[in-house]
């Protein structure tokens, strides 16, 4: 498994980012509440914020995610199409390990459905940060399981190990077994609050086989209009 001391690529966090995020669910740290002003660095003190068990409301730092049934629901064809677009994208993302601070800043992506619904791509734009990727969500036919990987600009590689998920009560949600520090870990990506034109996708981890889930990355997405050409 890789570690997780790769600076910007979505799919994994920085270790200093987990140890901030464990450190406000062991300590009660106060989270800098990010700022509603777009790119910059989060503004103000906000309360503290733990890990969550996906108990309470969806409020943005606490979001209920579905529990996975023992026989998720199959993947089909088309499960992404909810993607195809041109999107600006609002980002809070966990800074800093000593203050447990929030950057803020905004990036864009492009998506397309590709292979008759069976394959869906994403071209990841942040301006702001210096930083594109791709992420490529392709359906096993045969298993109807979705498999969401990671490519980032930099490297050109497939960033290992892909996510494995499925769609249930109309959230996708998809985890890795991963490790930090040497440390078993599971990462997992969210999409949910699909609607017209609107989405979420957040990422967390996990110390305790998915007892309680660290949050690290939140995307909320607004489409603008149709994809460009590739």
């Amino acid at each position: 498994m890789s570690s997780l001391s790769i600076d910007l690529t979505r799919r994994h966090w920085m270790a200093s980012g987990i140890a901030a995020v464990a450190g406000i669910a062991a300590g009660g740290i106060a989270a800098a509440s990010p700022s509603s002003g777009g790119a910059g660095s989060g503004a103000g003190v906000g309360a503290s914020r733990g890990a969550s068990n996906g108990a309470g409301g969806d409020d943005p730092w606490n979001p209920v995610v579905p529990a996975l049934p023992a026989s998720p629901p199959p993947g089909k064809p088309g499960d992404f199409d909810f993607l195809h677009g041109e999107w600006r994208i609002a980002h809070r993302r966990l800074k800093s390990p000593k203050d447990a601070e929030w950057d803020t800043f905004e990036g864009e992506a492009t998506c397309w459905t590709i292979l008759g619904g069976v394959g869906s791509v994403e071209e990841l734009r942040i301006p702001a940060r210096d930083f594109a990727g791709m992420g490529l969500r392709l359906l096993d036919v045969d298993k109807k399981v979705w498999n969401d990987f990671w490519v980032n600009a930099r490297s050109g590689a497939l960033a290992p190990p892909g996510l494995t998920g499925h769609f249930v009560e109309g959230v996708g949600i998809f985890i890795a077994e991963d490790s930090d520090e040497g440390k078993p870990i599971l990462v997992r990506g969210v999409w949910d609050r699909i609607a017209d034109g609107r989405c979420r996708w957040h990422q967390s981890v996990s110390r305790d086989a998915s007892k309680t889930w660290e949050y690290n990355w939140f995307m909320d997405w607004t489409r603008i209009g149709p994809p460009r050409s590739a």
